[in-house]
């Protein structure tokens, strides 16, 4: 997708409360996007063990159905800007409301393990496409004058749709008896947990017909007087309709598409600046943050912990991670990218060796000592908030400013990779790791989190109070 940043925006200065409800809806709307993605991505933790235990397959053929989707991801995001400049923003919306709701079935349904990991990359594709469209979209629509809360509504979205996802499983376990596997409205409970999606699916694809189409898209095909009523309605009629098209079409015909070239230099075939973005990208999943997303009631279960109580721990890692957001989302302008990445970095190595420690002790009939296991618990939340609060929130914004206005577009891509590329890593590898060495797998986060430090100590740059075009 082409750019969305503008020439100065002497036409668009002035915020029009009386607009503003309608503005927050549309991007409410376009945000419920964020919510299927948060959604999708942690609901299948609910059914880990069911499919383990109905497919009768190891940690490792197991560890590849969860995570298929990636490659999904990596793959929507990847066409998502393409399809968007050719057929428009709403109509790419549209397209994955109806993949969410087809995966949804689908995995409901499935008929074997082949066609369950099928349907987990259809609503694959549909998340990667969801995390393009959703902030694109809402910073095209957006007035300048709020865009950048606007903007947080997608980050949000995410951490609302991971923890409903949660609570969803939750309750769905306790109605079927505490039994993953229990009858539950004649499909097995984790059937369910899957298919519940439908409904926010359903509901994103309502919303899209609700609201407007970018003026940015409109312009680019020609619909000059339908961009200036969209711009009327999110900005309101005072402002200079005339100098705010023009300021637009100006930003577009001026733009540099970057391209993958653009990024090659320096003495190890990507520029520096790239470089830096990949480690951002790689160190945020290093982490091991999607394993308190995709396994934790798993990871509860392993070490003695009741199904029905470990449902409840993630529904409350679910929540810390939502606290967390909401506090770098305060602090992020206030203190600053580097410093929030830092606390963040020192607060996340303290919680996972609390956990490799916790989880180092011997098991005592089948569950983790007293100490321990309260150890594990507050540790595990104690990580999560630290993530959240700083590398959750952190990367994505350094990422959309760090680099040169020349190479933005394509060096965000290749980081966005790298990205989907090292969750699928640690995705695919944690079931294996766990069997070998439940605390040395959390030691190897552990270094990741210590390394991430002395990296942004180096590497990384401040971008807080920075014009894109300060960036190069």
């Amino acid at each position: 997708m082409t750019s969305t940043t503008q020439a100065p925006q002497t036409g668009a200065r002035t915020a029009h409360p009386e607009h503003l409800g309608h503005v927050i809806f549309i991007a409410a709307a376009a945000a419920m996007g964020g919510f299927l993605f948060g959604y999708d991505s942690s609901v299948i933790n609910g059914a880990v063990e069911a499919i383990r235990d109905r497919y009768d397959i190891g940690s490792a053929a197991l560890a590849q159905v969860i995570a298929v989707a990636l490659i999904g991801c990596a793959i929507g995001a990847a066409t998502a800007g393409r399809i968007a400049d050719r057929i428009g923003r709403i109509r790419c919306m549209q397209i994955s409301a109806v993949l969410f709701t087809i995966s949804a079935v689908g995995s409901a349904l499935p008929f074997a393990l082949w066609d369950l990991a099928f349907w987990r990359i259809v609503g694959g594709f549909a998340i990667g496409m969801a995390s393009v469209i959703g902030p694109a979209y809402i910073a095209e629509v957006a007035p300048p004058a709020y865009r950048g809360r606007l903007g947080s509504f997608q980050q949000a979205a995410i951490v609302v749709g991971i923890a409903l996802s949660q609570l969803v499983n939750w309750g769905l376990l306790n109605a079927a008896g505490g039994d993953q596997r229990g009858t539950l409205m004649g499909l097995e409970a984790w059937q369910v947990m899957l298919g519940v999606m439908v409904v926010p699916a359903v509901l994103y694809g309502m919303l899209s017909f609700a609201i407007p189409e970018s003026p940015r898209f409109l312009l680019s095909v020609g619909k000059r007087d339908r961009a200036r009523e969209i711009l009327a309605e999110v900005e309101g009629k005072d402002v200079d309709l005339d100098a705010r098209v023009a300021e637009i079409e100006h930003a577009m015909t001026s733009e540099h598409k970057s391209s993958f070239k653009d990024l090659l230099g320096g003495g190890f075939f990507f520029k520096p600046i790239v470089w830096v973005g990949i480690g951002l990208s790689v160190f945020q999943q290093f982490v091991g943050i999607n394993v308190a997303f995709y396994y934790s009631s798993t990871l509860w279960q392993s070490v003695g912990v009741d199904p029905t109580d470990s449902f409840f721990y993630s529904f409350t890692t679910s929540i810390i991670n939502i606290v967390g957001t909401v506090i770098a989302m305060i602090f992020v302008d206030r203190v600053g990218r580097k410093p929030l990445a830092l606390i963040g970095s020192i607060g996340m190595a303290v919680g996972l060796a609390l956990e490799a420690w916790a989880f180092s002790a011997h098991l005592v009939d089948g569950r983790l000592p007293a100490t321990q296991g309260w150890v594990a618990l507050i540790a595990a939340h104690v990580f999560v908030l630290f993530f959240a609060l700083s590398w959750g929130v952190v990367v994505w914004v350094m990422l959309g400013e760090m680099f040169p206005n020349k190479i933005r577009a394509a060096a965000l891509g290749v980081a966005a990779a790298a990205q989907w590329i090292a969750n699928w890593a640690i995705t695919a590898s944690f079931p294996s790791l766990a069997d070998w060495n439940l605390s040395g797998t959390y030691v190897i986060y552990t270094v990741f989190a210590a390394l991430s430090i002395p990296f942004v100590l180096k590497f990384v740059k401040e971008t807080k109070g920075k014009s894109l075009e300060e960036m190069g």
